[in-house]
């Protein structure tokens, strides 16, 4: 059933955090602006210092490289990074019913980057980081730049992406509405401590 365990984890002035996620399990975490939930998913990812454990299905992060890890955990911040002029230069493969469902069609392919919105590149970096087909979703703030209408979207596109694959999630957002909808438990990061709410 545990898909990811965090042991003792500290990074900056915060910890130890401990926390388990189960398989298809989200779950929510809120906090201040500038209190850390960045660098807390930053830390999970393996890509900011720490200390602690992290393990995935029983396996400890160190017994990967860090690029192995990040596929299997997979980050998404809240600003993506794009480095090539078209939207299809940045995909391998992707199942195109996943472009459906966030609202594009295969033209989308075409586009050059300089033209998306900020919702568009937020939908894009979400399913560029789904083509690795991560164990963990790691979601900084995955809906901010969207309307209703694609925050809904995105939010059942997740749910069942989650619960088809098994995989375990950890959302971050300022939003306590959504976090109720979409996470089975919440928590705030204040105090440099992790909460349950």
């Amino acid at each position: 059933m545990e898909r990811l365990r965090i042991e003792g984890l500290r990074f900056h002035t915060i910890g130890p955090v401990n926390l388990i996620v189960d398989r298809s399990e989200c779950i929510g975490i809120t906090g201040p602006s500038g209190v850390g939930k960045t660098l807390f998913l930053r830390s999970v990812a393996d890509m900011a210092p720490h200390t602690g454990k992290l393990f995935l299905d029983h396996t400890e992060s160190n017994e990967m490289t860090g690029p192995e890890w990040r596929k299997k955990v997979g980050l998404l911040p809240s600003e993506s990074s794009w480095w090539f002029d078209t939207v299809g230069e940045h995909f391998n493969s992707v199942e195109e019913k996943w472009f459906k469902a966030l609202g594009f069609d295969g033209q989308v392919m075409k586009w050059e980057v300089s033209r998306l919105s900020s919702g568009e590149r937020q939908r894009l970096a979400l399913l560029r980081l789904l083509c690795n087909h991560p164990k963990v979703l790691l979601l900084d703030e995955p809906t901010a730049n969207l309307d209703s209408d694609n925050i809904r979207q995105a939010e059942r596109f997740l749910s069942d992406y989650r619960l088809g694959t098994e995989s375990s999630v950890i959302w971050i957002s300022h939003d306590i509405a959504q976090l109720k909808r979409v996470s089975s438990c919440c928590f705030i990061l204040k105090d440099n401590q992790l909460l349950k709410i």
